[in-house]
């Protein structure tokens, strides 16, 4: 029989992410700070408070190969934070943004994050090492309504968006200076950023979760109608099937492992 270990961190929690190790996690305990919580035998110790944001904090990701955490904001601004002498440090990202940001997720190589938001549009963040600051660059036009999730294909180049407008996209995010031509493989021959490479309207309500499988092969999201899709071969002519469920409308994608 599972053990489940119950703790109220607050009495709202608006989004979290796990550390690498899984030993703490940061949250949004509905307002704009983010709570760093750490497990210590069997309590959780509150360790760090990250007060950057001035609104609500809406995304968190924890990258697990640097140790870095992104959060992005209602505020429309972004931050990434590295662990300095013990102390969370504060890189602000400009998103360039007239709405709120709502989802944030790491790049499977880490040098690039991509930010959803109510602005029908999608930032792609980036390092500029010789100018020692995160900048972005926006998918436009595409998106109908707000974008409520993104995540990474394997590749580190494409990107699946679902949106209010009942839509899942996939785009390539590829840069010139950041990724390599070898990163490239999978995607179109010729894509460029910010290209459609494909768009999904399996979905008669909002869509909401997306995820990859590992091998790229597989993606599937959700939908406030309850309604999970899984589309394989994804391409010009992909191959998708649906299973309904009778309960709330779905929210997010846990992991698939096919």
């Amino acid at each position: 029989m599972a053990v489940v270990d119950v703790h109220r961190f607050a009495e709202s929690i608006t989004c979290h992410a796990w550390s690498p190790d899984h030993s703490m996690v940061a949250l949004c305990p509905n307002n704009n700070e983010v709570h760093i919580y750490k497990s210590s035998e069997d309590q959780w110790e509150r360790l760090h408070v990250l007060e950057k944001h001035d609104q609500l904090v809406s995304g968190i990701d924890w990258s697990s190969k640097s140790n870095k955490i992104v959060t992005v904001s209602h505020d429309r601004n972004s931050y990434v934070w590295s662990l300095e002498g013990g102390e969370w440090v504060p890189t602000l990202v400009i998103l360039r943004l007239n709405r709120a940001a709502l989802c944030v997720q790491w790049s499977p190589k880490e040098n690039k994050f991509a930010v959803g938001s109510g602005a029908k549009t999608v930032c792609i963040c980036y390092y500029e090492q010789e100018n020692n600051w995160w900048v972005s660059k926006l998918i436009r036009k595409r998106h109908e309504s707000s974008v409520t999730s993104v995540a990474w294909h394997p590749n580190n180049i494409l990107l699946a968006t679902t949106s209010t407008d009942g839509k899942c996209r996939v785009f390539s995010t590829f840069i010139k200076g950041v990724d390599t031509k070898d990163s490239k493989a999978g995607s179109p021959a010729e894509s460029k950023f910010g290209e459609q490479i494909l768009q999904l309207d399996l979905s008669y309500s909002w869509a909401f979760g997306v995820k990859w499988s590992p091998s790229g092969n597989t993606l599937a999201y959700v939908g406030h109608s309850s309604m999970i899709y899984f589309v394989d071969d994804v391409g010009p002519s992909p191959l998708a099937q649906s299973v309904a469920f009778r309960d709330l409308p779905l929210r997010d994608v846990g992991a698939l492992y096919f």
